[in-house]
Parts: C-alpha cells; sequence; structure tokens
C-alpha cells in the first residue's frame, strides 16, 4: 500500500478489535494478573476535548505494554451517568435525563474508540443502570443494617447489637458516634420496647443514619449542594442563592473509620501531596474536651474541644457557630437584632468560603456569659461565621495570645489579650509556641508544656468539666439529594419510622415524574411521583444518593459486571484482588478517593472483599492547558489590528476560536463566518497580508474558545499521531500547554517510521538479512529505555527514543525484520494502529501484535568495539587515539608511550607518569 494513510488503518483496526473482543479479560489465568483502572468520566453534552485523553492514553500504554509482558490484564470502562448537568437539561428542557445521557455517551464511546484505547468493553458500567444501582442500594442497606463495634474495631451488623441490648442493654456498649444522643437503658426496658421504639433505638448507632444537619440549601436548584459545588454563597453551576440550613439529611458514618483510613495511607504507592490531603481532611488531634458551664445556669455547659488545653487561663472569650443551638437561649434582647442579621448573612456562605476567609473579621456578642471551668473568671459568649456547627462541637475557646485568628478579633473588638507563658511574643501577632513556663495561669505557674497539660486534664475531670480526647476532624459524609436524578434510597417509612426495603425488593426504580424540579410544597423532585409506595401504603425516602455513591465501588463491578447473584463474585474479586493502577485527576483527593477508601474498608469487615485497600498505585495526570488566540479590536470600531500594532492603538482584546488560527494566523474568513458582528470586521494586516493573534497560555474552555475537539486531529493526523503527541508533551504529572503545530512533527515521525518498511512510501521492503552492530545497537538502546520509561511512567523520553532510534535506523538504510519487528512491538502501546497494520505485513496473524512478546533487551549488543581516548598533556588534550575496548590501563600507556604523541606535543620533555581512565580518558603528566 504506497504512502502512510493513518484513518483507513485505524479504522480498520478498531472495527477488528471491536468485532474480535480483542482486549477481553478473563477472570481466572495462568498468566499474571494486572488491572489497570481510569477515573470513569461523567459523560457531558461537550463531549472530550484534547486535554482529557492524556491519562486515558497513559494507562492505555501501560495496559497494552503488560500485555507484551504476558500479563492478563483489566482494562474497563464505564460512565458516572448520574450527575446534576442532566438533571438541569431536563427541567429546562422537560426530556428525561436518561435519553440525554444516553446520547452523551454514545458521543463519548465513539471518542474513546476513535483513539484506540484497549477497553474490555464486556464490562463497561453505568451508574445510572439499574442492574448497576441495584448493587448501589444494596451496600446502603448493609450500611444500614451495620453499627462499628469500637471493641472488635469493626463494623457489625446490629443484630451484634441487639443481642447485647437483649443481655445488658446499654451496659459495655462502646459504639463509634456520639454517645450523648444515646438514650441509656437496661434488658428489660429494650424487651419492653415496641417495634418502632426500637428502630428509632438503633438508628444513632447504624452507620447509614438519619439526623438533622447542617446543609448547603439551593433553592432554585431545589438540592443540597457539596462544598465543592458552592461558590462566594452561590451555586457553581447557575449561580443561585445558597444558604446553610438544617435539614433533616442521610449521613454515613465514615468518622468511625478515621483512624484506619489514616494508617492505610502508609501501606499505598499515592503521590504523598494527595496522602497529605487526606491526612489534613481527616485532621487527627489529640486533645482535651473542656465544659464552660453557662453563668447564669451552671447546669448548662457549651463543650468544646481544644489541642491546647494548657492555654485555658489564656481564654478572654467563647466563640460559637451562628448555627448553634444554644444561640437563641444565650441571646439578649439587647443583642436580638444585631444577631439575627449576623445569622442571616452567615446563611448566605458556604462553609469553604468561611473557613477560607483569614483576612475578614466580623462577629457579634449574644449578651450572655460563661465561665472558665478552672480559673471561674466570666468570659463572654460571641458569634463568629469562622466556627462551623458541624465541627467539632460547633465552639471553640479562644486564646488570642496563641492564635492568629483569635488574636485579630480580639484586637476589632478591643477584647482582652493575655499572655500564658513567659517565652510569648504577642506585640504584634499571636504565639502558639508551647516553650518556656506558664504565667498568669495559677494552677499550672511555672510549670512546662507536657507537666501543665497532665495537671490540667486531671482537674478537668476532677471536676467533671472535661477529660483528654482524641478528636477528628472529619465529619459523618451526607448521603442525600434532593433531586431526580440519582439512585433512589431504599428506605420507606411506616408511622415515620425508617425501615430498609427487602433486597428481594431491589433495585428500586425510579418512577416516572411529569416535572423535574421540587414539588410545588417545596419537596424533592420524586415527591412527584404517582402512586409511588411501598405495597402501595408507605411513603419512599423522597432525595436521592450523592453523586459519589456508585463511583464509590465501580471498580468491584467491573471484576464481574454481569452477576446478578452478587455485586461481585467471590472468585472475581479473589483473582483481581484489588486494582493495581488507578489513573486520574488529583481534584478527587478528599471526595471519590475517600470515600471509596471507606465504602472498601467497610465491605472487608463484612468479609466481602479480601485486599487491604482498594487502589494500590495512584498517579494524577497533570491539565493540558489550551493555548488561547486573541484579537484586537479598537475600541468604538468594528477594525482589528494584528497582535504586534495593538499598543499603537487603544483596543480590547476578545478570545477567538483557535480552530480558525494556524500558527497565530487567523483565518479572517471564518472568522467573519463565526458571528454575525463580525461579518463586517475590518483588519489592519501585516506586510505580508496576514493577521498575527495573540496567545496565552490558559485553561482549556469553551469559555475561552481554546477547546481543541480530538475528532478534528484525528481526521487530520490520525490517532497514533494524536496518542505520541499527547505523551510527548511533557511528564505525565505535570500541567502543559497545548499547541496544534507540534502534531506536524510527530505525524513526520510515524511516516518515517513507516519508509523503514515502505522505503520512498512503496511495497513493502522488509529483508531476513542479518543486522549490522550498529543496527542491533540502535535497537537494544531503544528496548532499554521504552521498557525502564513505562515502568517510571516516564513516557515523554520514550517518544523521543523512538524518534533518536527511527533517524538512526534511516540513517543506517536499516529495512531488516530482524530490526523492525522489535521496533515495531516496542512503539505498539503508544502507536498500536500502525504496529497491527506492519505486523500482518509482516507476515504475521492480524491483531496478534498485541499479545506478542515484548522484545529482550540483550547488553552485550551496546559493547563497543573500540573505544576513543581523548589523549592530553598536564590536563591539556592534544589528540583522541582509538583503543580496543578490552584494552587494559597497561596496554594502553604502552601503546601511547610507543607511539610518536611526545615526540609531537611533548617539547622533547620525558614523561613523569600516566594516567589512564578506563573508558575515558588518557593523562601524560611531563
Amino acid at each position: 500500500m504506497p504512502g502512510y494513510h493513518p484513518q483507513d488503518i485505524e479504522q480498520k483496526w478498531q472495527k477488528f478489535w471491536h468485532e474480535r473482543n480483542t482486549f477481553k479479560a478473563e477472570n481466572q489465568s495462568e498468566k499474571p494478573h494486572y488491572y489497570v483502572l481510569d477515573m470513569f468520566p461523567y459523560p457531558s453534552g461537550a463531549g472530550l476535548h484534547v486535554g482529557h485523553p492524556l491519562g486515558y492514553i497513559a494507562s492505555d500504554i501501560v495496559s497494552r505494554y503488560k500485555r507484551l509482558q504476558g500479563f492478563n490484564v483489566l482494562h474497563p470502562m464505564g460512565f458516572d451517568s448520574f450527575g446534576l448537568p442532566a438533571e438541569q437539561y431536563a427541567i429546562q428542557t422537560g426530556q428525561h435525563p436518561a435519553l440525554t445521557t444516553e446520547k452523551n455517551i454514545d458521543t463519548y464511546i465513539r471518542q474513546l474508540n476513535s483513539l484506540g484505547f484497549s477497553y474490555d468493553w464486556s464490562r463497561e458500567v453505568r451508574t445510572s443502570d439499574p442492574s448497576y444501582y441495584k448493587w448501589t442500594q444494596w451496600i446502603f442497606i448493609q450500611l444500614f443494617n451495620s453499627w462499628y463495634n469500637l471493641q472488635t474495631n469493626r463494623a457489625e451488623s446490629v443484630d451484634t447489637l441487639i443481642a447485647q441490648f437483649e443481655q445488658n442493654g446499654t451496659t459495655g456498649i462502646q459504639a463509634a458516634g456520639d454517645d450523648e444522643e444515646r438514650p441509656r437503658f437496661s434488658a428489660e426496658q429494650w424487651q419492653a420496647k415496641s417495634e418502632p421504639e426500637r428502630m428509632v433505638t438503633l438508628l444513632p448507632y447504624r452507620l447509614a443514619y438519619q439526623s438533622d444537619t447542617y446543609v448547603n440549601w439551593c433553592a432554585q436548584l431545589g438540592t443540597v449542594l457539596s462544598n465543592d459545588e458552592v461558590k462566594d454563597g452561590l451555586s457553581e453551576r447557575g449561580g443561585y442563592p445558597v444558604e446553610r440550613r438544617l435539614m433533616p439529611q442521610w449521613n454515613l458514618r465514615i468518622t468511625a473509620y478515621a483512624d484506619r483510613l489514616l494508617q492505610g495511607l502508609d501501606t499505598i504507592d499515592w503521590p504523598e501531596p494527595i496522602k497529605e490531603m487526606q491526612r489534613n481532611w481527616i485532621g487527627r488531634s489529640i486533645g482535651a474536651e473542656v465544659a464552660f458551664p453557662l453563668a447564669t445556669a451552671q447546669d448548662q455547659t457549651i463543650k468544646v474541644y481544644t489541642t491546647r488545653v494548657d492555654t485555658i487561663y489564656g481564654v478572654t472569650f467563647l466563640v460559637l457557630a451562628p448555627e448553634h443551638e444554644l444561640v437563641a437561649q444565650l441571646t439578649t434582647p439587647e443583642q436580638q437584632q444585631a444577631v439575627q442579621d449576623y445569622i442571616d448573612a452567615a446563611k448566605r456562605r458556604s462553609e469553604r468560603d468561611r473557613m477560607a476567609d483569614v483576612k475578614t473579621v466580623s462577629g457579634v456578642f449574644t449578651g450572655s456569659y460563661c465561665l472558665n471551668p478552672i480559673s471561674g473568671e466570666q468570659v463572654p459568649i460571641w458569634l463568629a461565621d469562622y466556627v462551623l456547627a458541624g465541627y467539632g462541637t460547633g465552639a471553640v475557646m479562644a486564646v488570642p495570645s496563641g492564635d492568629q485568628r483569635d488574636y485579630l478579633f480580639a484586637k476589632h473588638f478591643d477584647l482582652p489579650i493575655v499572655p500564658v507563658l513567659d517565652t510569648q511574643q504577642i506585640e504584634e501577632e499571636a504565639d502558639n509556641t508551647k516553650e518556656g513556663h506558664y504565667i498568669n495561669s495559677e494552677l499550672i505557674n511555672g510549670l512546662t508544656y507536657k507537666d501543665a497539660t497532665t495537671k490540667l486534664i486531671a482537674a478537668l475531670e476532677e471536676k467533671g468539666l472535661g477529660k483528654g480526647k482524641v478528636n477528628y476532624r472529619i465529619r459523618d459524609a451526607i448521603f442525600g439529594r434532593q433531586r431526580y436524578w440519582g439512585e433512589p434510597i431504599p428506605i420507606y417509612y411506616k408511622d415515620g419510622t425508617a425501615y430498609p426495603l427487602p433486597e428481594s425488593e431491589l433495585p428500586l426504580v425510579l418512577p416516572e415524574i411529569d416535572e423535574y424540579k421540587p414539588t410545588e410544597t417545596g419537596e424533592p423532585p420524586l415527591g412527584r411521583a404517582k402512586d409511588w409506595k411501598y405495597e402501595g401504603k408507605y411513603e419512599y425516602e423522597l432525595s436521592t444518593m450523592p453523586g459519589w455513591a456508585g463511583s464509590s465501588w465501580y471498580y468491584l463491578r467491573y471484576m464481574d459486571p454481569t452477576n446478578e447473584g452478587r455485586f461481585v463474585g467471590k472468585e472475581a474479586e479473589a483473582y483481581w484482588h484489588n486494582v493495581d493502577l488507578y489513573m486520574g485527576g488529583a481534584e478527587h483527593a478528599t471526595g471519590h478517593l475517600l470515600y471509596s477508601r471507606f465504602w472498601y474498608l467497610f465491605l472487608k469487615d463484612l468479609g466481602l472483599v479480601s485486599a487491604g485497600e482498594p487502589f494500590q498505585k495512584l498517579i494524577n495526570q497533570g491539565m493540558i492547558l489550551g493555548r488561547s488566540n486573541f484579537v484586537y479590536r479598537i475600541n468604538g470600531t468594528n477594525t482589528f489590528v494584528t497582535s504586534d500594532k495593538r499598543k499603537e492603538h487603544d483596543t480590547t482584546a476578545l478570545h477567538v476560536d483557535v480552530n480558525f488560527v494556524d500558527n497565530d494566523v487567523l483565518d479572517i474568513e471564518a472568522f467573519k463566518n463565526w458571528r454575525e458582528e463580525y461579518a463586517n470586521a475590518e483588519f489592519i494586516l501585516e506586510e505580508n497580508g496576514t493577521y498575527i493573534c495573540g496567545a496565552e497560555v490558559e485553561k482549556m474552555s469553551k469559555s475561552k474558545h481554546n477547546v481543541v475537539n480530538p475528532d478534528d486531529l484525528i481526521n487530520k493526523f490520525g490517532a497514533d499521531a494524536l496518542r505520541l503527541y499527547e505523551m510527548f508533551l511533557g511528564p505525565l504529572e505535570q500541567f502543559k500547554p497545548w499547541n496544534t503545530s507540534g502534531m506536524s512533527g510527530i505525524s513526520g515521525f510515524l511516516k518515517k517510521l513507516w519508509r523503514l518498511f515502505h522505503p520512498e512510501d512503496g511495497a513493502l521492503a522488509v529483508t531476513d538479512e542479518s543486522p549490522t552492530p550498529q543496527e542491533l545497537k540502535a535497537l537494544h538502546k531503544a528496548i532499554r529505555k521504552a521498557e525502564e520509561d513505562i515502568e517510571k511512567f516516564s513516557f515523554n523520553t520514550s517518544v523521543s527514543t523512538f524518534m533518536i532510534c527511527v533517524n538512526e535506523l534511516t540513517a543506517l538504510r536499516c529495512h531488516k525484520r530482524a530490526v523492525l519487528e522489535p521496533l515495531l512491538l516496542i512503539v505498539s502501546p503508544y502507536a498500536p494502529h500502525l504496529a497491527e497494520e506492519l505486523w500482518q505485513e509482516l507476515g504475521h496473524e492480524a491483531g496478534t501484535v498485541s499479545y506478542a512478546r515484548f522484545p529482550e533487551f540483550k547488553e552485550e549488543y551496546l559493547v563497543e568495539d573500540s573505544v576513543n581516548y581523548p589523549v592530553a598533556i598536564n590536563g591539556k588534550v592534544r589528540e583522541q587515539l582509538q583503543f580496543p575496548a578490552t584494552a587494559t590501563a597497561k596496554e594502553i600507556e604502552e601503546a601511547v608511550l610507543g607511539s610518536d604523541f611526545l615526540a609531537r606535543f611533548g617539547d622533547g620533555k620525558a614523561a613523569k607518569k600516566v594516567i589512564v581512565v578506563p573508558g575515558r580518558m588518557v593523562n601524560v603528566v611531563v
């Protein structure tokens, strides 16, 4: 076939792979197994841009390489297909979210296939498919039917808890969660409870439980939003107002697993920044819980958690979250209006904004006081939005001498700042030192940190006003959204009490509704469902699961996606064990990755999975940044001036679609046809008649018109060229700018590779001649580097290696099978279509390049027969002499002295010493 035509070749092999299920993985094999996983995408209507495939290409290269190494490779793909965007589109258009989701998935599958990814499509999962979310619902029911036993440090069936209640009541029970929310009772009292009363009693123990929780409520979207979905008090999608509201919500008790989630980080090969983000999110700290009695009702207390109980004498005010349950009681009539105004303002800010804003100082005095539990002094109680009701106790003991935020608050409101250590320097800022001896602290004056802390905790315990405690920053995970397009929560209500759906009734399928927005009375969209009740009489839960529910276990379903009797078969799970390599974005560090680990540990407690962690190795690919282009309009006109002349005029820079630009030269006609307002645009051009655009590297997005569609590049250059180019851009983990003009060089390289087999684009001209040492050397340098690079996930340097090797073989006019076959194999993970085509042309069975053997590197071919030595006199190189690679230092010295070297360069002087550095150089000292 004359010439290299990637489009024809690539469509041919993509069709072949699809029809033959070339990349189907087996759940049992004598081969070693290797599981490569991509973070599966949410199928948006926009489809893929060139930034999206970066991680997919890298994982596909590893998958193909591992097959060549003799592994049974599982490399699946699916879709995280529940989501708010589809629902918002449904609200606007009335079209069912399933229809738009299906259409978007079709686009994604077409684009993914066009890039030649070696996915086992027989294992595809979609989180919105009832056959899949049946098992998401099943896992929720297991969580509902479990409690966390602190004595065994694992989740157990609530049946074991009930057995203890029947024997001893609550005596001796050690369960994760807040004991103060759970009533105490005897075995006799338990026996006397009715079934609904028992269900209510068990709820605070369950790992899936309902409680009143502060959430980000967006009225216009009709749903609760995560902190990630709120910015500056507005919803990220739509820009609608969001307020903090106390609502009954389903929660998952991830806090029970906090310590195990921390410990597990030490057993996995993840980027350290990701591990550190999880450690910070979990936030384990050792401190004390302290109760501050109210000044007017000392039987009532406000609890705080502190890691610096040693500073308790420095407390000059107490700060509560605006949502704290005691605010109404503590607010005096004189402060009523000011407090209410402050609470209203706080409702409009997300938790993230409140925590992140360290510059703004705001607060309001309640008018009430509490008592310092050690000194007995009165302490004013304030509200401030930097304290959150859902974190800790919703109250903070403020020590302005040791905490900068408290310091700024005290300065702003003219509150006392009391030093508690003789080493503190607090003239300009807080000083949180633990060094020195305590002052202004009657009970511990003169002591140092460790002794002071021990003495204070003992004193608090003696008074019944405190105790030492390990605390965590992490909160239980809210597990509900007031929206339609999500998994129905398998709960029904009998006389207001929550019951789990029988497992035989799963899946609980989403009902049809007339509109996809909340009801007129404010119920979630599922409130619109007609006759949607359990057994025709019991109301179902109207919230649906959050977006992360289905993505928390999808990697397990890939192992056994058609199993109707189990979420994953025992044999399949035992074989694949866990994910060997997980590729995805760092933005999921504390969301998806943390929740997935939590669900996995829970399933392990139930004996349903066998590994310690779900994902053994994690790689975060960087982002491909867009290269934006700009045109410059002279203000007040419809005239555009070229980039280098814009400073001569008063101009405004406007983004222009990068698809109209080639090497910064604008296609003027395409620009004029782009928008009506540009149809009559005029241009001040360069002397050569072109319009040169400005350029800037920034995030790729539709709003900046810098999105590059991979379809266009595949049509022009081919998928193999796009795969190679994305890898060539730079190290996988780094951010890197996109520049389409670089594709031409990669395309040229592939044509050069083709011509090693088809000289001058003619017929196949591969010979069976024996290769020369130079040809074998070029090949084996490439084999070694390619193997090392893939093992280190350093793909960009492999592409450079291939280019060097092809250049060397081209210069040597090498067309020999013994060299070109191994070369094809090492290139095949990167350019699989071209490799399959040429492999077949070489006489191999079609499609077998994917399961051939990666070439063996042989060091012997890199050993040189001779070595060129720089020869110097007194350190100054005079000439190069060639010696056999096997020559000893003594032989080299004798040869130099026996030559005319000294006669020519030694100025008649005799040699005092000859220094030979083997393989490097010779220095004659005279």
